[in-house]
């Protein structure tokens, strides 16, 4: 499996207004969607994802996804090679440079990887 970059990183936050407001105006990061429980904010050719820290679906700090450049069925034989177990079925969603599919695993520290292969 080969690498390619990283995708978006979430974070999560105590109070979102203020999160946005801090990355929005220090680091001029564009607003692409906010609501009470998460916004997502563009970073150069990535995305930044501030998600409430009490509606996180699970108690890790960071998730991250990372994108691939080899075929999702290449990355799903990679990761059953360690015995890696997904969390999720391969599913289409929409990340930093379009449509993509992705799955996604955990690490031994339990924070949450995602894998996603874009479809260009």
């Amino acid at each position: 499996m080969n690498i390619k970059r990283i995708d978006y990183l979430a974070l999560n936050v105590a109070n979102i207004p203020r999160a946005v407001r801090f990355y929005h105006e220090v680091f001029d990061m564009p607003i692409i969607s906010e609501n009470t429980e998460k916004a997502v904010m563009r970073c150069g050719h990535q995305l930044l994802e501030l998600q409430l820290a009490s509606a996180a679906k699970s108690s890790q700090n960071v998730s991250f996804c990372i994108v691939a450049s080899t075929p999702m069925e290449d990355v799903l034989n990679h990761l059953a090679s360690y015995y890696i177990p997904t969390l999720t079925d391969p599913v289409e969603k929409v990340g930093a440079s379009g449509k993509m599919i992705a799955v996604k695993i955990k690490d031994y520290d339990e924070n949450i990887i995602e894998i996603a292969v874009y479809r260009h």
